[in-house]
């Protein structure tokens, strides 16, 4: 089995049919082996990284009752082991001291120094606040929406409706295409200098998956695709993205920008990434996978031990 992209994986069961069984959910709450998984602000709770290293600050829920008002509030997530954690927002002008030497952080700046396990569970917390907090009324009518099943439903208090929300996630295709020996990368004019990555885009209403990349690759640089190949996915929580991996084989060369969405596209050898000619994403990325995939494929070098191939920093 591949490597598993940052933020997927199995690290918690997540025990769906748990949910519905509020005698269960009570019995949890109480239990001491129970965590909380606070997010203000869209951060998440981390204790100071320390020798390039974090941690993610899980509270024993017993510690919090003064910050959560109602137990309809948290989010059941899953468990792991004898442990059950649960999310819930923090809703206050600026960050409570919750435990000592921990501060909330962007996810984004730290999920590199972070324990894949706990950098997944923070992603799954910060998702599901997120949607929450996106529907707290009702699309239909407009009422006001209450947590049921553990958090992962919405249902409008209006009886006369009664309309129910489920977390959702917007779907979008990010893809390596090569000729064989170049890859197609792209570079936003936002970007530092020398900063490329591989062609995305969000899938479109009544689309497949497939038809997304050619259109995307199509949109963004001209040029047509001769064939399409998942490969792979990852949660990107930011806010509520599931990037949809694949490699594709280019039909035709020539690059021509479209849309406007990108500053400059190109054909990049393995040669120009192993001097260190564009920088490329952070190893923790799809993109990265996916143009290391690639590289590797050639069977002389690996992405990895190639000193001269720059990566970028994590955004901030």
């Amino acid at each position: 089995m591949q490597r598993r992209n940052v933020f997927s994986g199995p690290y918690l069961e997540r025990v769906a049919h748990l949910r519905q069984d509020t005698q269960w959910l009570a019995a949890a709450l109480a239990d001491v082996h129970s965590r909380a998984i606070p997010v203000w602000n869209q951060r998440s709770l981390v204790a100071e990284p320390e020798a390039g290293t974090a941690h993610a600050a899980f509270i024993e829920i017993s510690n919090l009752r003064e910050h959560i008002s109602r137990i309809e509030d948290l989010i059941f997530l899953g468990r792991r082991g004898e442990e059950q954690y649960f999310a819930f927002e923090v809703e206050a002008e600026e960050p409570p001291q919750l435990v000592p030497n921990a501060h909330f952080h962007d996810l984004r700046t730290v999920f590199a120094q972070l324990d894949v396990e706990e950098a997944g569970i923070l992603a799954y917390a910060r998702a599901m606040v997120s949607w929450r907090r996106m529907h707290r009324f009702c699309g239909r009518c407009g009422a006001h929406t209450t947590p049921h099943r553990g958090g992962h439903v919405l249902k409008c208090a209006n009886l006369a409706c009664g309309h129910e929300q489920f977390p959702r996630l917007d779907p979008a295709i990010i893809v390596l295409v090569s000729d064989g020996e170049h890859a197609l990368l792209g570079r936003q004019a936002s970007w530092p200098p020398g900063r490329y990555s591989t062609i995305a885009g969000f899938v479109e209403p009544g689309e497949s998956l497939e038809d997304a990349v050619v259109r995307e690759v199509a949109e963004e640089t001209g040029v047509q695709l001769a064939d399409v190949r998942y490969h792979s996915s990852q949660p990107w929580p930011f806010p509520a993205s599931l990037m949809l991996g694949f490699l594709a084989t280019a039909r035709t060369r020539e690059i021509r920008l479209h849309d406007q969405e990108l500053e400059d596209a190109r054909w990049i050898s393995r040669a120009d990434i192993a001097a260190g000619t564009v920088l490329l994403p952070p190893s923790l990325s799809i993109s990265f996978s996916l143009i290391e995939h690639w590289f590797d494929s050639a069977g002389t070098r690996q992405l990895r031990e190639v000193a001269g191939a720059s990566l970028w920093s994590a955004p901030r």
